[in-house]
């Protein structure tokens, strides 16, 4: 899957948990940590692999539950003593949905089944005998992607994917847009106190 789809994915299944458990919309924090973590796999093993070569592929230890399940939970305990625990929860979800979305999506794409993707380093994918740099990988497997976008020749998975992006940006706005919204009322709360701040020192040279 690609990194945007995951976000997609992750963001979807936490909103609904939190609709379903708390009656409530993700905030800005939850919403950060859920889409953050969601691509956090890709994150740490694509650029180990395709560009410094730590890896045969770009799939290792990011994306094995190895080391998921014990960074999850780790995260949820910080998050707990910070009193931030559903962030925790919005974390453990994108990253761990990460990992069978990965199976699942080559098998419905390529009917190719691989478990073996989230069980680095007991398990392994074959080893890529050659790839450029992770820039140059990127652009390779994204051009094909852009390509069957452009051409408008959809497959039935990918006409799925679009849909599916399309509704969870309703819910985002539903949502009431997290991470936008506090990023907008920061900006609100920062250009107020500069106003408020100029016009008290107009006063004071005024009184003066």
């Amino acid at each position: 899957m690609w990194p945007w789809e995951h976000a997609i994915v992750g963001y979807l299944v936490y909103s609904l948990f939190c609709h379903t458990v708390y009656r409530d919309s993700p905030s800005g924090l939850e919403a950060f940590a859920v889409v953050f973590a969601s691509v956090l796999p890709d994150i740490i093993d694509k650029p180990l692999a395709w560009e410094y070569g730590f890896f045969d592929t770009g799939y290792a230890v990011g994306h094995s539950i190895f080391f998921a399940v014990p960074l999850t939970i780790a995260v949820g305990l910080i998050a707990r003593s910070t009193s931030r625990p559903r962030a925790g929860i919005a974390f453990g979800l994108g990253y761990l949905l990460h990992l069978p979305g990965d199976v699942v999506d080559g098998y419905l794409r390529g009917g190719v089944y691989q478990p073996e993707l989230m069980l680095w380093p007991v398990e392994t994918v074959g080893e890529i005998p050659s790839h450029g740099g992770f820039t140059d990988q990127f652009l390779q497997y994204f051009g094909r992607y852009w390509g069957e976008l452009i051409a408008g020749n959809l497959s039935t998975y990918l006409r799925l994917q679009v849909g599916l992006a399309a509704f969870v940006a309703l819910l985002w706005l539903y949502d009431g847009a997290p991470v936008l919204r506090e990023l907008l009322l920061g900006c609100r709360r920062v250009v107020l106190e500069l106003i408020g701040t100029d016009g008290s020192r107009n006063r004071s040279s005024k009184r003066r």
